[in-house]
């Protein structure tokens, strides 16, 4: 990575302000770039990508084509960086605590915002977020430990390929939470309620099952440990589309970095697929 233009992350943020929506996106304005897991709770979180127009149609073919690991819940206008489906004043120049960008498929900058380089044919994309449904765990009984650690859910590229749209096609990008098989069907259960935020896991028990070489070192995040007892449960994640990336080179591509998200107004269970 180079160019990298922002201050080292917070670990957790100021639950004074970040319990709502409205206020995590004004933190994250007033200079906040930290980890947004917990962040107003019950309230839908956003993955990101950014595309050229010419690429816009093609990667929201892809999205409706993988719906679990990129369910499309929110798209700008041509030039547009507002969101008002997601929100009042949803910017996405300015909005999340960390981008990515990546140029020809390779990652050359990360930012705390993208004000600068915005360009007027962009097309931004908000995709449902596995960060949005860990109340509705909480709610269910379940304890969330990369929360409770302050932590970056880990993250892992997989052996499993996504539906290929066009010059769009790769792997699927997974989360990982782990639980004890009875609360595994718990968390099957409430968040098979929830497509908007990836819905039901694609996989729970043996990582290699599913290409993972060696859980306790995921490509994205940082570890979770996994105690006696538990098993790893795994989701449909949204940095599937920065794989794609990789794959497609678009000229320009601008997403989250991990674990920085979009807060939106939209409640995670009144989220809708695009």
């Amino acid at each position: 990575m180079n160019d990298v233009t922002s201050k080292p992350p917070e670990t957790s943020p100021p639950l004074a302000w970040a319990f709502t929506p409205q206020g995590a996106r004004a933190g994250i304005r007033a200079g906040f770039n930290g980890n947004t897991s917990g962040m107003a709770p019950g309230y839908a979180q956003g993955n990101l990508v950014i595309l050229p127009r010419d690429w816009a149609d093609e990667f929201a073919s892809y999205c409706r084509a993988n719906p679990t690991p990129c369910p499309l819940i929110g798209m700008t206008e041509v030039g547009e960086s507002l969101v008002p489906m997601l929100g009042d004043n949803v910017d996405l120049r300015t909005d999340l605590p960390r981008y990515r960008v990546w140029r020809d498929g390779v990652l050359v900058q990360e930012r705390d915002d993208i004000a600068a380089i915005w360009q007027d044919d962009f097309v931004g994309f908000v995709l449902g977020c596995s960060l949005s449904f860990e109340h509705a765990l909480e709610l269910a009984g379940l304890r969330v430990r990369h929360v409770d650690e302050g932590k970056v859910v880990p993250m892992y590229r997989t052996a499993l390929q996504t539906q290929p749209v066009g010059r769009f096609h790769g792997p699927m990008v997974v989360s990982m939470r782990p639980y004890t098989p009875q609360e595994a069907e718990i968390a099957y259960e409430v968040c098979a309620k929830l497509p908007g935020a990836h819905g039901a896991p694609v996989h729970m028990g043996d990582p290699s099952a599913i290409g993972i070489r060696d859980v306790a070192v995921p490509d994205e995040g940082e570890p979770t440990a996994i105690l006696a007892g538990e098993q790893p449960v795994f989701w449909g994640c949204g940095v599937t589309p920065q794989a794609a990336a990789m794959e497609a080179r678009p000229p320009i591509c601008i997403t989250h970095a991990p674990g920085h998200m979009l807060v939106c107004d939209v409640r995670v269970e009144d989220l809708r697929l695009l």
